[in-house]
């Protein structure tokens, strides 16, 4: 395996970051995930417009995204496969322990990994911990992810992929690493960014290409909805067939299934939409 790391690409077993980068001590980092087919990222241009929206965020310097661009190609030369997994990882660098960041440039890695086709449906569950969407962090995809992997461990014991969050008044917000859409009396609904969830690449051109409204919504929206899917980067659409101990009748539904061909054929014919 081929990493980029600081200019160069490596080989994985010495591609090495110092253990004093503020991206391991204390989270202070920004990342994206990119599905690529063939050795082709998709939708590099959006990604590469919210990894900067999250360094900004984050009050990290403005990544080069020439550089990143050109990291992106060559491990994806490097290491070619039919579909993948490409991370961009962006990091404080070098600091002294504790939270002030040192005088080191950032630190950059990209990497890519094998990734396989998802199932059409999943299972989900609800946790009792909200998302605060009044945070510093709301909105910003950050590498301070422990909560996130505290409830999809929760997630996988009971055996499902995915764990869904309301927000600090109750309202439905999100995944660990996805979005929830939901159809109500025949309309398909996905909760606003005021929401505290992050602004998906997959739910904007998910919602834009099925024409979901943003709706704020309540938790019990997931009792009341006649089809539940999720967007992310490696799940595109996919359909929900369980909710906590509710089994959906028939998943994917209708909409969803729509939402899934449209999805397929826009991405298949536009890598950078």
């Amino acid at each position: 395996m081929k990493i980029w790391l600081d200019g160069a690409l490596r080989d994985a077993a010495t591609a090495q970051v110092s253990v004093l980068d503020h991206g391991l001590t204390v989270g202070d980092g920004v990342f994206e995930t990119l599905k690529t087919v063939d050795g082709r990222p998709f939708a590099l241009s959006r990604h590469l417009d919210r990894l900067s929206r999250s360094a900004r965020g984050l009050g990290l310097p403005e990544p080069d995204l020439d550089e990143v661009r050109h990291a992106c190609a060559a491990v994806l030369a490097a290491e070619p496969m039919a579909l993948g997994r490409l991370r961009i990882t962006y990091t404080g660098g070098l600091s002294p322990l504790g939270s002030d960041r040192g005088e080191e440039a950032p630190t950059l890695v990209v990497a890519l990994g094998e990734a396989h086709p998802r199932p059409e449906t999943t299972a989900v569950i609800t946790v009792d911990w909200p998302r605060n969407e009044r945070g510093a962090l709301a909105g910003l995809k950050t590498t301070s992810y422990a909560e996130n992997v505290v409830a999809l461990a929760r997630a996988r014991e009971q055996g499902a992929t995915e764990a869904l969050f309301a927000n600090t008044v109750g309202a439905l917000c999100e995944g660990t690493g996805s979005n929830v859409f939901v159809v109500l009396d025949g309309e398909l609904h996905t909760p606003p960014v005021s929401s505290g969830c992050l602004a998906g690449i997959t739910r904007a051109l998910a919602a834009e290409w099925a024409g979901a409204r943003e709706t704020e919504l309540p938790m019990d929206a997931l009792d009341r909805a006649e089809e539940i899917f999720l967007t992310s980067s490696l799940r595109d659409v996919q359909g929900v067939h369980r909710v906590d101990g509710r089994t959906l009748a028939a998943a994917p539904g209708p909409v969803t299934t729509k939402a899934m061909r449209i999805f397929a054929e826009r991405s298949a014919a536009d890598m950078d939409p």
